[in-house]
């Protein structure tokens, strides 16, 4: 008996089927992409979802002939939306997480209600990436698509609706709104109302591993599965993915290295303190009952894409899936005096400014493409050492940090990671972290283990220890105070950079 874990990445579809031992007995991915119409802006037709889920269900169950699975559930990256009408059809563009066009949305938000308390009942500090001043954005500016929305869905209240189901989000997603109140775990009617809209413009919410129901004939041939396929609610990409690292006590962490590069450690309360507030963490509801995250992120891995894109026109970028393991070879030892900033859809944890940049600083005639792909590592383990101590500093100590994601490819990455953050670090067995969680979710909602634990015990494995070593701890303690120094440093540009892009963008 198996079961089906979809992840809704921001960048692909991917589908994984479970043995009930946790064992991958095959797995698809089909990738999409963004539309950016403005420097702000970033949009996917809403059935590019769609058409990606039919793929990768389709292939993958063809892989499992003459066992196809029983058991669906759907996860997804957090804060893209869909505006739908009253028969749940799109009326217009899903708009993604990366999109900041909300800014000055945001800041009214932020005067209305207060970033505190605001933080105080979603859990959030306030920033143009959340539906909620997105929502008000699509009111102001386009006002032909919010007037024909019913709701604004979480893709996979979307994807659920598409199959005929309930439109249903769970806690985690519908925390990653900023209308969410984290503690009474339901819409927050202060919020909604202050803002001037109403529950019943966005999805039911309901715990993770909940049954939204069976597929019937139509969707079930959609997707490639057998009618009566029982779909359980699924959650966001980050609690699921520390779910499949076994993260539910404090102490243990867990780090996706992706697009974004997110740590989560979880807690029996939410963290509102002062300490997550000023470092602008996020604090919400896990997809485990009675467990709540607290995560620190950043962007990440978009820096290495873009250096493929430019790259390009080299055949071993554009043909060679190979090409940053060639460039892995190439490296030299030492670090390579170039600083990095990876912030090219905005700064994350501590300071969440949607108007900073990639920045590469340090280039010299003698630079070169290894240089550049190490550089951008170094700034990502940067990233990720001051990520690791805010969160700390907000939850209490780390005694173990687990990762998993498409970053886990890169050795140099990882040793950079443990060595310049001065923690060990476990690589997890199972690269596809967050479909592991769906799966575990899948699992206990649909009764096949009868509790998280013991799930855990039969999915959750690690593949590798990586320890600091003390050259590079000592090579890399002053890049790490470089590093924070020359984004301190750029304060000024990036507020001449924020007034230019505020007034092209009422152009």
């Amino acid at each position: 008996m198996s079961v089906l874990a979809v992840d809704m990445g921001s960048s692909s579809c991917k589908a994984v089927a479970f043995s009930d031992e946790g064992l991958i007995l095959a797995q698809n991915s089909r990738p999409y992409a963004p539309q950016y119409s403005h420097p702000s802006r970033a949009e996917i037709r809403p059935d590019a979802f769609w058409e990606a889920l039919c793929a990768v269900t389709r292939r993958t169950a063809t892989d499992l002939q003459p066992d196809s699975p029983r058991y669906l559930c759907i996860s997804s990256h957090g804060e893209t939306f869909v505006p739908v009408d009253g028969r749940q059809q799109p009326v217009g563009p899903a708009i993604l997480n990366i999109d900041n066009r909300a800014v000055e949305q945001t800041r009214w938000l932020c005067e209305a209600l207060g970033r505190r308390r605001i933080f105080d009942i979603s859990g959030l500090v306030p920033h143009p990436m959340y539906p909620l001043p997105k929502m008000m954005w699509l009111r102001e500016n386009s006002q032909d698509t919010y007037a024909a929305s019913n709701r604004f869905l979480a893709l996979p209240s979307f994807l659920l609706s598409r199959l005929g189901l309930p439109a249903y989000v769970d806690y985690s997603l519908a925390s990653r709104y900023l209308a969410f109140d984290v503690t009474q775990r339901c819409w927050s009617d202060e919020i909604l109302g202050a803002c001037g809209f109403i529950s019943d413009q966005l999805p039911v919410a309901v715990p993770a591993g909940t049954i939204a129901g069976e597929l019937s004939e139509k969707a079930a041939s959609d997707l490639g599965l057998i009618a009566g396929t029982l779909v359980i609610v699924g959650g966001h990409d980050q609690p699921c993915g520390a779910l499949g690292m076994g993260v539910l006590e404090a102490g243990r962490v867990s780090a996706s290295l992706g697009t974004y590069e997110c740590l989560v450690s979880a807690s029996t309360s939410p963290a509102i303190n002062d300490t997550a507030f000023n470092a602008n963490l996020n604090t919400y509801c896990h997809v485990v009952p009675e467990r709540f995250v607290t995560l620190a992120y950043f962007p990440a891995g978009i820096m290495l894409e873009w250096l493929s894109r430019i790259l390009a026109s080299s055949s071993e970028a554009g043909r060679d899936t190979g090409f940053f393991e060639k460039l892995e070879c190439e490296v030299a030892e030492g670090p390579t005096g170039l600083s990095v900033m990876p912030h090219l859809p905005g700064s994350s944890t501590p300071d969440f400014n949607p108007f900073a940049t990639g920045v590469i600083s340090g280039i010299r005639t003698t630079t070169s493409r290894a240089d550049l792909y190490k550089g951008i590592l170094e700034g990502i383990a940067c990233e990720f050492a001051d990520a690791t101590q805010l969160l700390e500093q907000a939850v209490g100590p780390i005694n173990e940090i687990h990762l998993s994601g498409g970053g886990c490819h890169s050795q140099l990455g990882l040793r950079l990671r443990a060595s310049i953050s001065g923690h060990p670090v476990h690589r997890a067995q199972c690269s596809e972290a967050v479909c592991l969680g769906t799966g575990i979710l899948c699992a206990v909602g649909a009764g096949i283990h009868p509790g998280f634990r013991e799930a855990i015990g039969h999915f959750v494995k690690d593949a590798e220890h990586i320890a600091p070593e003390p050259s590079l701890i000592s090579a890399y303690r002053p890049y790490l105070e470089q590093h924070r120094l020359l984004y301190a440093c750029l304060a000024e540009l990036r507020d001449v950079q924020a007034v230019d892009l505020m007034k092209r963008s009422t152009k």
